[in-house]
Formats: structure tokens, C-alpha cells, sequence
């Protein structure tokens, strides 16, 4: 005889999620840590000058550091400083002058053996192939600019059609889990994962009807197949999910770089390990991409055309024989903000705000779901796990500037106010043992038609607020943009000239 207890008879309450927070620096009157130091430094030279000149003086020296202050303490929706956007706009009419946002490659074109190389961040990149410890091949991607290797797996997830939701909760968890233990993974530098919706061709329905037909069946029948493999594929749509890892040629800060055999034969016995965790988060099969695989999803990402083609001749049981040299486009023009690309035209925005408050795991559905103004869509989320040792040094930094912030001021801010709870609750969190984690979403567009660009646009603004995401159009760097977007590996802030913490006070 068994009982229930009244916890196990209630109904099922949707978990909530959030408590995500962006680091910020202690400062006064609402200003970071470099407008604080501007607002120093041009009040003491103010007073200087006026002591060994006049006061006129002094006050022009107050004027002009105040009008530089101003354009870093004014700043958007998006919190992008009226300093920040003049750089990037005058970076794009240097890019411009000098032609850089023009790739022509192929025999007729300008890269090295006449070849179509991927361009920009990814343009020295080389693919070798490897066999795990379950002879299973996968493709190894080396970066050498920025001294990374990076291998992409392929999942096919299961979806929360018809599923409890004790069982997503427990996906979740698991998949916070699966984060976390990527923080004590030695030398991975990040993970990406993308989540790509297309057309579909039929070619796979039409492959697969074909083989089970009974010759000696009712002409009926065979008729009401042959319909239903013409009529079904139109408008409906196909999702891919890829995982991209991305390691560390050093396997500690400042140790010797490896070289790609040293890393096909470690991440050969790592790989298992990790597959069979993603597994458990609900992401269904997972295995490796071999290096045949990568080339045609990055083929068909610069060239969607070509996505039948490719099909076909796999349904025909003669995959094409691509090369990484040969994988990029013919001809890209990057925009200031549409990014031109052999037979496309795409768009690519960034988060600039994760959503305020608790949200359902949900929450990103209908952005990740198909959508009928877009003919390609691909969500990339980027993770950045952070060394265990250096969380705790970053929330108690976050700790100290938060009640700096809240405490400078008699009267201080609701946002202050929260931002100090937020930055509590993650030291408590960490303190009991959970990861940190640093995140960003990056959504691409992508139309065969250049009258569609509107719509595709409006349709992911309105995705985004569904989302409750804050995003915005990147602007002048579109094709770095898109690059990133796809299951590469490129991590963005090895590729800046201006580090990045810099770049966040700006």
C-alpha cells in the first residue's frame, strides 16, 4: 500500500527562470568607471588651468572635457554610447574606402589559387578529419589567428511537443549542468549553438517513399504517394540544431600551443564523454559532423540555392566532394547593414538586453520556430564558460559595485536597487557551487529575394518580442556578423583590436 502526500497530488507549476545579469563598474551620478575618471581628471585640469591662467580658461578646459563626457555618458536603448557609435561609423567609412567590405574569390576573383575561401574571420581557417574513440569521423576546425580548434556536433533535438514539464525542467537542468561542466573542462574557450529553420525540398520524403513502394500496389495508391511527395514539401520546413566547442590550442594559460594532431587525438577520447552528455538535455541523437558534413552546411549557408543540389546528389547516393577552399561564396557585399552573399541577401542582429524579470523555459520558441517571411533563419546562442577560480573574483566585483552604486546616491534607483538584489543572489549561487557563464544570441535572416528584406525584418522584430529579447541590427560589420552566426567557433573577442572591457565602458 502505498500513500501520496499533498506535494505530490498539486498541480504542476511552470518553473521560471532569469536572474541574469550584465557587470558593470562602479561610478557616480549613474556614469561607469571611464566617465567617472573623465569627469576627474577634467574637473583637476580645469582647476589647474585656472590657477596658472584665468578663469575663462578654465572654464573652455570644463567645456570640453564635459562635451567628451557627454558623448560617453549619453547612450541609447540599446546602451551604446554616442562615442561608440561614431567610432563604428567612422570605421565603416574607412572600411569602405579601402574596399574591404568586397570579396570576389574563384578563378576571376582576388584569393590565393583561385579558390572560394571563406572570407573575413574565417578566411585562414583549415578542416582536417579525425576518428573518435566510437570510429565515429569528425571534423576539426583550426582557427591558427587566434590559436583555436573547434569541433561541431550535430543534434537532433526532441522537442517539448506532448512533453511534461517535469521532463523539461529536468532538461533544463541538465542542460545548466552540461554548461557548468564546461567550466572545468580544461581549454574549451566557448560553445555555440544554433538552431537553423529551412525550407524543405522533399527530397528526403521523396527518397524515403520511394523505397517503400510496393510495385504490386493499387494505382490508387501509388497516385495518392507521388501526391503527397509533390504537395507536402511546400511550405513546410526543416530545423538542424549544432553544437560548436571550441578549445584552446594551450591547455592552460601561457602552456605550449598543440599542434592538430595533438588535438584530434585528445578530443577523439573526449568526445564521447561529451556527446552523451548533451543527450541528457533533451537534444536528442547527438553525434560529431564529419569534415563532408561541415562543408555542406557552410556551403548551403552562403549559398542557399545550392541546398537542393546537394540534397539530390546525397538522395542519389553521390554526395558531392567539397573542399574546405572551395566552401565560401564566389561574391559577397557587406552593407551597412544587409550582408549580400552569392544567391541571398541576410541580416544579422545581436542582443543588446537579455529579458527583465523571470521567464518560462519557453521563452524562445516562436523566435526558434519557422517562420513564413524568412526563408532561412538561424538563432545562434554564444556561451563563454568561466573558469571556476575567476567566478568568484567576478561577483564579488559585481557585489562591491552594485552597493557602491546603490549607496553613492541619498536617493537611489528602483534599477539600483535590483541590480544589488541580482548581484547577491548570483554570489550565493556561485558561493553554493553553480557555474557563471557569459552569453550573448546572434539571429540571422536570410531571403532569396532582395524585395523581402522588409518583411524578414519586420517578422524578427516581432519574434524578438515574444522572445522579450532586446535586439539590434549590427551595423558595419554584417559579414563578420553572419560568421559568427554559423557553427564555426569563431570566438569574437580574440578577433577585436580593442579588448573588449574597453569596449563595455565606451
Amino acid at each position: 500500500m502505498t500513500t501520496t502526500t499533498n506535494a505530490e497530488t498539486r498541480d504542476y507549476a511552470p518553473r521560471s527562470y532569469g536572474n541574469w545579469t550584465k557587470p558593470k563598474t562602479a561610478g557616480l551620478l549613474g556614469l561607469s568607471a571611464l566617465g567617472t575618471a573623465i569627469l576627474f581628471v577634467g574637473a583637476g585640469f580645469a582647476v589647474v588651468v585656472t590657477m596658472f591662467s584665468n578663469i575663462g580658461n578654465g572654464v573652455l578646459t570644463g567645456l570640453v572635457f564635459g562635451l567628451f563626457l557627454l558623448t560617453v555618458a549619453a547612450k541609447d536603448k540599446h546602451g551604446l554610447s554616442l562615442l561608440r557609435r561614431a567610432t563604428t561609423r567612422v570605421g565603416w567609412m574607412f572600411t569602405r574606402a579601402k574596399g574591404t567590405h568586397i570579396y570576389r574569390s574563384g578563378p576571376l576573383g582576388r584569393a590565393e589559387w583561385g579558390t572560394a575561401q571563406l572570407p573575413g574571420l574565417a578566411a585562414g581557417s583549415r578542416l582536417t578529419e579525425w576518428q573518435d574513440s566510437y570510429s565515429r569521423p569528425f571534423a576539426l576546425l583550426q582557427v591558427p589567428s587566434t590559436s583555436d580548434y573547434t569541433v561541431v556536433i550535430g543534434t537532433e533535438p526532441d522537442g517539448a511537443a506532448l512533453v511534461d514539464g517535469e521532463q523539461i525542467d529536468a532538461w533544463v537542468a541538465e542542460w545548466g549542468q552540461w554548461l557548468k561542466s564546461l567550466g572545468d573542462e580544461p581549454g574549451i574557450e566557448s560553445v555555440s549553438v544554433t538552431i537553423e529553420t529551412a525550407p524543405d525540398t522533399g527530397t528526403r520524403l521523396r527518397r524515403e517513399i520511394s523505397g517503400r513502394i510496393d510495385q504490386n500496389a493499387p494505382e490508387f495508391a501509388k497516385q495518392l504517394l507521388g501526391d503527397l511527395v509533390d504537395r507536402y514539401p511546400a511550405g513546410s520546413a526543416t530545423i538542424r540544431a549544432y553544437v560548436a566547442i571550441t578549445f584552446n590550442a594551450a591547455a592552460r594559460p601561457g602552456g605550449r600551443r598543440r599542434k592538430p594532431e595533438e588535438m584530434g587525438r585528445e578530443l577523439a577520447s573526449r568526445l564521447p564523454g561529451i556527446t552523451q552528455g548533451l543527450t541528457a538535455t533533451g537534444a536528442g541523437t547527438s553525434r560529431p559532423l564529419s569534415a563532408q558534413q561541415l562543408c555542406e552546411v557552410i556551403r548551403v549557408a552562403y549559398d542557399p540555392v545550392a541546398a537542393r543540389l546537394i540534397d539530390e546528389a546525397n538522395a542519389a547516393g553521390e554526395p558531392p566532394e567539397l573542399y574546405w577552399p572551395e566552401v565560401g561564396p564566389t561574391a559577397h557585399q557587406a552593407g551597412w547593414d544587409t550582408y549580400r552573399h552569392d544567391s541571398a541577401l541576410s541580416v544579422t542582429w545581436m542582443m543588446s538586453g537579455a529579458p527583465r524579470g523571470n521567464v518560462p523555459s519557453s521563452v524562445l520558441s516562436r523566435l526558434l520556430a519557422p517562420h513564413r517571411d524568412v526563408a532561412r533563419k538561424r538563432v545562434t546562442l554564444l556561451y563563454r564558460p568561466i573558469d571556476p577560480a575567476k567566478a568568484a573574483a567576478i561577483v564579488q566585483a559585481d557585489v562591491r559595485a552594485a552597493s557602491f552604486n546603490l549607496t553613492s546616491s541619498n536617493r537611489p534607483t528602483a534599477r539600483n536597487m535590483t541590480d544589488a538584489r541580482a548581484a547577491l543572489a548570483t554570489e550565493q549561487e556561485e558561493s553554493s557551487g553553480a557555474g557563471l557563464v557569459n552569453f550573448g544570441i546572434l539571429v540571422t535572416a536570410t531571403v532569396l529575394d532582395g524585395s523581402q528584406e522588409a518583411d524578414a525584418k519586420a517578422a524578427i522584430d516581432s519574434l524578438s518580442a515574444t522572445a522579450r529579447l532586446r535586439l539590434r541590427v549590427v551595423h558595419g560589420s554584417q559579414d563578420s556578423a553572419f560568421a559568427a552566426a554559423l557553427p564555426l567557433g569563431l570566438v569574437l573577442p580574440k578577433h577585436l583590436r580593442m579588448p573588449a572591457e574597453v569596449r563595455e565602458q565606451l
